[in-house]
């Protein structure tokens, strides 16, 4: 029997199978004939590429196309602010460096601070504003070009994008927020009204450049569905549809779902102090170990679903020495407390470049802000 899983753009739970994704969403694998393309164009492939980190897109071939013949494109991320930035969140940041330097491309980063407050109960605008900025600080500190990369929060550029997001919603009934969303008679008229606000970076760089600009959003394959509406509402206003390329979910500390702010003890903050890493990966990090050492000697460990391994995944980029871990691991040779020492290492080791970066970012917020 499959085992069932959920992912929403506000839940994520179970054991989720990707390529049923892939069906259920109605996206597109990312096959070796895109990867190739890309890699000619970038001189390189990241590693979330090559570890099929990101797996799935739509329309990303259609940006292929753009870079091939010269044509200018945008990035478009964003990041809802209720609480601190942990490791899962700085995966499309990261993704979204790196195409920003290999193909030379500007970025939209959005901050939809009326997000959580409408769908969060106990969280007040000045709550989100707050934890906006302490976001941004994270975000400056993935290291964006500030030449070409401009952030924005929507209570602060409400003036730019109340336009674009007056056009969508007029074309956006409640039947289908309902089928895409699930939504209820029990939602609010702000849950509803923001997915229209989500949509409106994506019509920004046409507007921008005065003539059609397609968009790609790198993004974790739960907040696809936004991008959905948007691609349904945007040629009936005259834009062209955004891309999108898809990343897996960095694992929660248990097993099953996802990392998780609002989860206790799921999840590794950028602010977390060294000690803090180590004691939440060995008390909580899911084990693919056996349960005596003798065991494990004899039969192997199981990396495919030992949540140390999976973040070595995501945050060791040396390929020769993570397949040397899993083979150590998988053959019994390494046994589960050196794998989670190893990783508290490496974790610890990105957390303290992050923070340093961080500390340095206050200096240099406003030269990425927009506002009206």
């Amino acid at each position: 029997m499959a085992k069932e899983f959920v992912v929403t753009p506000w839940e994520v739970k179970g054991d989720i199978d990707y390529d049923r994704l892939i069906k259920q969403f109605g996206v597109k694998p990312l096959d070796e004939v895109i990867l190739k393309r890309l890699e000619k164009l970038a001189g390189k492939l990241h590693y979330f590429l090559k570890r099929k980190i990101f797996f799935a897109h739509m329309y990303f071939d259609s940006i292929l196309d753009d870079v091939e013949k010269k044509k200018k494109f945008y990035l478009y991320t964003g990041r809802a602010p209720s609480g601190p930035v942990h490791l899962g969140h700085l995966i499309p940041w990261i993704f979204c460096k790196w195409l920003q330097e290999n193909l030379d491309v500007p970025l939209l980063f959005q901050i939809p601070d009326e997000e959580k407050f409408f769908f969060k109960e106990g969280l007040t605008l000045e709550d989100t504003k707050k934890w906006a900025y302490e976001n941004i600080l994270d975000i400056v500190a993935v290291g964006f070009d500030p030449k070409k990369t401009k952030i924005f929060l929507d209570t602060e550029y409400a003036g730019h994008m109340y336009k674009y997001a007056c056009l969508a919603a007029k074309k956006t009934t409640l039947s289908t927020a309902k089928a895409l969303f699930g939504f209820t008679d029990s939602n609010n008229l702000g849950e509803l009204f923001y997915t229209t606000m989500q949509s409106v970076p994506a019509f920004l760089p046409t507007v921008i450049e005065g003539k059609t600009t397609q968009c790609l959003i790198p993004c974790a394959i739960d907040q696809d569905v936004h991008f959905r509406l948007t691609r349904d509402i945007a040629p009936k206003i005259g834009y062209s549809k955004p891309a999108t390329i898809l990343c897996r979910f960095l694992p929660s500390l248990a097993e099953g779902g996802k990392m998780s702010t609002s989860i206790e003890n799921t999840a590794i903050f950028t602010n977390d102090k060294p000690e803090q890493v180590k004691n939440k990966i060995l008390r909580y990090a899911f084990s693919g170990g056996r349960d005596t050492v003798e065991d494990h000697r004899k039969k192997g460990g199981m990396p495919d679903v030992d949540v140390s391994y999976q973040y070595l995944t995501y945050y060791l980029e040396d390929d020769k020495k993570l397949k040397q871990i899993y083979e150590d691991y998988k053959s019994g040779k390494m046994l589960t407390g050196e794998l989670k020492e190893l990783t508290i290492e490496v974790i610890n080791k990105f957390l303290k470049e992050h923070r340093k970066k961080k500390d340095k970012a206050k200096d240099h917020i406003e030269k990425f802000m927009l506002r009206d």
